[in-house]
């Protein structure tokens, strides 16, 4: 039976409670509130995979998932199974696109359809990486990010605890909101966490491999 969700005036009251506290303090609340319907969002870049480190510490049979695109790079399967190595218990779930979606998007616009133009990009992430992405969050009360105020102007604003009002109200909880990208770099060099290979070779975001590429320093 699904727990009672929360509103926007408890989550905002959480959001200044936990406002100054270390992600840890966020991911004990949020697991013990929310447990079995919450799970981990990941796209394996080194934000979730700090988050996953620290949830493991909590709950070692933490619900975690990504979505396997269809188009990712061999390094990112490569991490997995270090992942999987060195969380053994966690509970991860590779979600994939409707096959027959996917089949009726490559038929009629073919399978390098992003880089005709900036529509067609946004259509294969809709078909690949939105719509299974909606269908699973659709099952859980809470899910887990690791957003940070500081990767984009856009999520200077973004609170430890919000509702999510694009996926049926369910809670999203973004424990790093306050951490920088030296913090969580620190955090995963301390704690000797696997992270991708493609950082090293210049890469500051992952994700398809198509659509992803090494900047200068």
């Amino acid at each position: 039976m699904a727990v009672e969700l929360i509103d926007e005036l408890e989550a905002g009251e959480l959001s200044v409670e936990f406002e100054g506290e270390e992600p840890r303090v966020v991911l004990e609340w949020a697991i013990e509130r929310f447990s079995p319907r919450i799970a981990i969002s990941t796209a394996f870049q080194i934000d979730g995979i700090a988050v996953l480190d620290m949830a493991y510490e909590i709950d070692p049979e933490i619900r975690v998932f990504s979505v396997d695109t269809g188009r990712l790079p061999q390094e990112t399967f490569d991490l997995i199974e270090r992942l999987r190595e060195r969380y053994p218990r966690m509970q991860l779930e590779l979600l994939a696109p409707d096959p027959a979606h996917l089949r009726r998007l490559v038929a009629r616009k073919g399978p390098n359809l992003f880089y005709e133009s900036v529509e067609n990009r946004l259509l294969c992430c809709a078909i690949r990486k939105v719509r299974p992405l909606t269908l699973h969050l659709a099952a859980l009360d809470a899910w887990i990010t690791g957003l940070r105020r500081d990767q984009w102007a856009t999520r200077t604003n973004i609170r430890k605890v919000e509702i999510d009002h694009d996926h049926g109200a369910i809670v999203k909880l973004n424990p790093l909101a306050e951490w920088t990208e030296e913090e969580v770099w620190e955090y995963v060099r301390a704690r000797d966490v696997p992270y991708h290979p493609l950082y090293d070779r210049g890469y500051t975001s992952i994700g398809c491999a198509p659509c992803t590429r090494p900047i200068a320093p």
